[in-house]
């Protein structure tokens, strides 16, 4: 049976991933810091939030190091399409901290988080190339 051409469904398709100790409250939280990281991103952005995607990866402590130190906090890494204004990616990457120590509790000076802009078309998912950011919130 040949099948017609899959419809793009929907905006962002951001990827957050996370690397966090094996016995951190973010490692025991997930869920929750993935409802609250995808809550926060379809809020900042209007991307809609159902496409969203959150993976976490637990190493043992002593597993991330700052400046040749290993410390015991998570990273985050994000990837978003480019396209958005300085004032939404500050507001987004804010709201992501927010959330993320909301949740688990750890401190704000002990997590770091990176965000990573690509092209819509360095993206496919459902089969499909993702158009830019700048076809959200139209």
């Amino acid at each position: 049976m040949t099948r017609g051409p899959r419809r793009n469904r929907g905006g962002s398709k951001p990827f957050y991933q996370f690397t966090v100790p094996a016995d951190s409250a973010t490692a025991r939280k997930k869920a929750e810091v993935a409802a609250a990281v995808t809550a926060v991103h379809a809020e900042v952005t209007g991307a809609p939030s159902k496409y969203l995607n959150c993976s976490f990866v637990e190493v043992p402590p002593g597993s991330i190091f700052v400046a040749g130190t290993a410390v015991e906090a998570g990273r985050m890494v994000g990837l978003i399409r480019q396209g958005r204004s300085e004032e939404v990616q500050r507001k987004l990457i804010t709201a992501l901290a927010d959330a993320w120590v909301s949740v688990t509790g750890e401190a704000i000076e002990d997590i770091a988080l990176f965000l990573h802009e690509i092209p819509g078309y360095q993206v496919m998912e459902n089969g499909q190339l993702l158009p830019e950011a700048s076809a959200d919130r139209k």
